[in-house]
């Protein structure tokens, strides 16, 4: 029952980072059509929320069970990745803004090691130096050497808000009070969607780029379609499957299994955007999968531990 729990949140953090990951190949024909990029993360952000809202009804006794975890997670983990990402690409390259954003796993794991004083797996801490090294591949980071401060800054913003998004998943969830994620991300995107409209400021939105057609690769889109993906898949669906995952798995784990979604961010703009796959991009793709599998494997020896003899079983915690 352990392995097909561990096996099944594998499962779903791997389907959320590809949710994750095809988010940007949806936003930029919207983007390039006319849509600004903060107008974007509201529309996201805004119509998750909307979908969500039946959901937050139905668990609406989380307000008084769970407030400050619906503020954190809505405030940081929603809008605090997006806002702050958003802020630095706008003074730093794409590929940096994204190699900095994803160093929140390994933040993560520090923040697991020195904060909470646990103990965090060689396999876990070593996946994530793979998993790093991979996407500074991916992003072809020697593209952008000449690097703005405080963009730099904004960046590991983005990163800490992003090591924050598995803590606030992972929060409560082996007690007998968890609150059930679904009502988590569905007050999270409403609380995020609020804050963002004080960002954003949506009321500038420029609609009628919403009721024509985006080009994608050289194939026209119906920028609502495209518009309905971002919502739906990349947006609600992702943050489902991923805050589930990070409690099947750890929250170490799923950071660093999470990093997939820059390499599927880079394969969907190869192959629907068009867009070059150079070979550093892919060795750095295979460098973040070989992380992934490296940190996932953390969680075997404990599951196989157990089945052990007691004399194993003493000699666990000394080996470890």
């Amino acid at each position: 029952m352990q392995a097909t729990g561990k096996n099944s949140g594998l499962v779903l953090a791997l389907v959320s980072a590809f949710a994750f990951g095809g988010s940007g190949v949806a936003a930029k024909p919207l983007i390039e059509a006319g849509i600004d990029p903060l107008h974007m993360v509201w529309l996201r952000v805004g119509g998750a929320a909307l979908v969500l809202s039946p959901l937050a009804w139905r668990h609406r006794g989380l307000l008084r069970r769970k407030p400050l975890l619906l503020a954190g997670f809505g405030i940081v983990a929603v809008a605090g990745v997006q806002a702050f990402y958003f802020a630095s690409l706008s003074r730093i390259p794409v590929g940096v803004a994204l190699l900095l954003e994803y160093l929140g796993p390994a933040l993560l794991l520090g923040w697991i090691r020195f904060v909470q004083r646990k103990p965090v797996t060689r396999a876990a801490a070593a996946g994530a130096a793979v998993a790093v090294v991979g996407l500074a591949c991916v992003v072809e980071i020697w593209s952008g050497l000449s690097l703005d401060a405080l963009g730099v800054l904004l960046g590991l913003c983005a990163a800490c808000c992003q090591a924050f998004y598995f803590i606030f998943a992972d929060q409560g969830a082996d007690g007998d009070d968890a609150p059930d994620p679904i009502g988590v991300i569905a007050y999270g995107m409403i609380v995020g969607a609020l804050v963002m409209t004080v960002i954003a400021r949506p009321w500038e939105i420029d609609w009628h780029v919403l009721t024509g057609r985006a080009l994608m690769g050289s194939t026209e889109v119906p920028a609502l379609l495209l518009l309905a993906w971002v919502v739906l898949i990349a947006t609600v669906f992702a943050y489902l499957t991923g805050v589930v995952s990070v409690r099947s798995l750890s929250p170490q784990v799923a950071g660093v299994v999470a990093c997939l979604e820059a390499v599927v961010a880079t394969v969907f703009a190869w192959v629907l955007l068009g867009e070059h796959l150079s070979t550093p991009q892919v060795v750095g793709g295979a460098l973040v999968l070989g992380g992934a599998f490296i940190a996932q494997s953390s969680r075997s020896a404990p599951a196989a531990a157990e089945g052990s003899d007691p004399a194993a079983l003493d000699r666990a915690p000394t080996t470890a």
